[in-house]
């Protein structure tokens, strides 16, 4: 297996680009569900893609962890690197990928365990770990997920238990505990209340400072308050990628206008 940690496969990129995708396709079949995108994510900034249902966002999203290979029918043509090494290469170790590239979900999905467990799940896999370090992990990843004074006295009770927006902060926490460089997150607020979209967007500010994250949202103002760049999606093709304060105030290309002034979408 090629480690994403062998500098001698490594390309020589901007060393501020962590996800750089050039000329990437994605096919269902005979479907093309994304064309030819080229963009590229930022170390320590948050970009969001936007765009009507069924543009390609999602799709794009989850080929940055592989989460596609799960789709018979799915294949991909171009490159998307991950510091600088192709995602796709026929000798990539995919466990590391999905350990350097966290995922959350439309959805929360907390394992039917523990809260607790559900923290150490990941590291626990991984092997080599003391109960000390373990729990020290656990605690820091809830701290970092906004989640720990909640649940600090009730770690062993069940994650199923917890509200839909603490389960989703759970699912946060336990992407951080195996210590990923690149969280997706893909319409994570889009199950929530107001309240607990709200402290997710908080988070979401508050991990930029040490992780880079791309979120799919259908909500414009969401995409507007957290992310540093926006990329909008139509028809599988990127049509315009730049600023977030730019894309939305001085879009341009009339589809872009079209869709953030509510034309269509």
């Amino acid at each position: 297996m090629m480690s994403l940690e062998n500098k001698s496969e490594l390309k020589t990129i901007n060393q501020d680009i962590v996800i750089c995708a050039k000329d990437f396709s994605v096919f269902y079949g005979k479907h093309q569900a994304v064309k030819k995108v080229n963009m590229s994510l930022e170390k320590g900034k948050v970009t969001a893609i936007i765009g009507p249902s069924g543009c390609g966002k999602s799709t794009f999203l989850r080929c940055i962890n592989r989460m596609n290979d799960l789709v018979d029918i799915c294949r991909t043509e171009g490159e998307l690197l991950l510091d600088g090494t192709n995602i796709y290469h026929p000798c990539l170790d995919i466990v590391e990928l999905r350990r350097r590239v966290g995922m959350v979900f439309q959805r929360p999905n907390p394992f039917p365990k523990s809260i607790y467990e559900n923290v150490a799940y990941g590291p626990k896999l991984s092997g080599g770990i003391s109960k000390s370090a373990l729990d020290s992990l656990v605690e820091n990843s809830l701290r970092r997920a906004a989640l720990w004074e909640e649940v600090k006295d009730r770690l062993n009770s069940n994650a199923l238990g917890l509200s839909g927006g603490q389960q989703q902060r759970l699912c946060i926490a336990r992407a951080l505990a195996v210590k990923p460089a690149v969280l997706l997150m893909d319409e994570p607020c889009s199950a929530l209340d107001p309240k607990s979209t709200s402290r997710i967007e908080n988070l979401i500010d508050e991990l930029s400072a040490e992780y880079t994250i791309a979120i799919v949202t259908h909500n414009m103002q969401q995409a507007a308050r957290v992310s540093d760049f926006t990329a909008f999606f139509y028809e599988g093709n990127l049509i315009e990628f730049g600023e977030t304060q730019s894309l939305f105030t001085n879009p341009k290309k009339q589809e872009t206008n079209d869709y953030i002034t509510g034309r269509f979408g």
